[in-house]
């Protein structure tokens, strides 16, 4: 059987994606991965960089060779600068989600990996301004796949945390916590967990929203309004679910050591722990979607972009993740 194909798109062509793509010579994978990027793009930021790696059109009939990264064509609508944002290559961005979401589905490719856009150049080259026509890479894959709903899950540092709400303020957390949403998000989790990362029978230790776990009611209700009917009705399906567990005691390692994963009700509950165990090498997956997606930790860094110093630690990490995604799924 031939090794799976992982697309991974170079995302903001001023920022420090393309050049982290020319670092998959780097290892052997065992996956055959091709970048979606302008060839001329990466052709300039190799040289720039003083690499002589070869850069060519991808064939999917030829055999992929060493030392090469191979690139599927997508043409910059104008010649893009390290560092310098150009809203007219916004809609160029796009393009390679859509050609990766679009091999993805059809099956030329088993997964697909990201590297960062930046949301503000993209909705400026849309001819935005009132409005966010494009606020993340998550919400664009599930629109463009039809799916309802996902959720975020961070990996890294022996951790893998989800979110039940994800880039909310605060002061409106507790009202996105919701029966039907806590249900639905526990249920996706648990689902991934098995089918894409082949744990059959996964524990899922789920945080409370308020301090103690609302300690019995003195300091909130949600835990016994929402949090706990849901969790035991999900219990009697038969899912593993710890909690509400307290929040501040939850990520100390014998407590972790308990469970595959964390369900955190908010963003900077769960995630602040795991970014300080695992920064530059952790990864963003996207559970819930038709297809296997996972993404680096981390921004566009264009002060960094063209300087030859940014870590590709991150992205090396997702495409490991979505490799192993890609081959349990094939293997259920």
């Amino acid at each position: 059987m031939p090794p799976p194909i992982v697309a991974i798109t170079s995302g903001e062509p001023a920022g420090v994606g393309p050049e982290l793509c020319l670092r998959i010579v780097e290892r052997d994978w065992p996956a055959r991965l091709v970048v979606l990027g302008d060839l001329a793009l990466l052709r300039a930021r190799a040289a720039a960089l003083g690499s002589d790696i070869r850069i060519i059109p991808f064939d999917a009939a030829a055999a992929s060779a060493p030392g090469t990264v191979e690139v599927i064509h997508e043409a910059l609508a104008r010649p893009s600068a390290p560092g310098r944002l150009d809203p007219a290559n916004g809609a160029y961005v796009l393009r390679l989600l859509d050609r990766a979401i679009a091999g993805c589905r059809d099956g030329r490719f088993a997964a697909m990996v990201t590297a960062p856009v930046h949301k503000g150049v993209i909705c400026e080259g849309l001819g935005a301004h009132d409005t966010m026509p494009f606020t993340g890479h998550t919400e664009y894959l599930a629109e463009h796949t039809g799916t309802p709903r996902v959720v975020m899950m961070l990996v890294g540092g022996g951790m893998r945390v989800a979110l039940a709400t994800t880039h909310l303020p605060l002061a409106a957390v507790p009202a996105a916590i919701t029966p039907q949403v806590l249900e639905e998000t526990l249920r996706i989790l648990h689902a991934d967990l098995v089918r894409h990362l082949g744990l059959n029978s996964p524990r899922i230790l789920v945080a409370g929203l308020n301090p103690h776990a609302g300690e019995g009611g003195h300091m909130g209700r949600e835990e016994i309004d929402v949090i706990i009917p849901v969790l035991e009705r999900l219990r009697a399906e038969g899912m593993r679910l710890d909690g509400p567990l307290p929040a501040d005691t939850l990520f100390v390692p014998h407590t972790l050591a308990e469970g595959d994963a964390v369900l955190a009700m908010y963003h900077d509950q769960g995630l602040p722990v795991l970014k300080h165990a695992s920064f530059g090498g952790g990864v963003n997956v996207t559970l819930g979607l038709p297809i296997i997606r996972t993404s680096v930790d981390h921004g566009t860094a264009l002060d960094l972009a063209g300087s030859g110093r940014a870590d590709p630690g991150s992205l090396f990490a997702a495409i490991e993740l979505a490799i192993a995604m890609a081959t349990a799924r094939a293997a259920a």
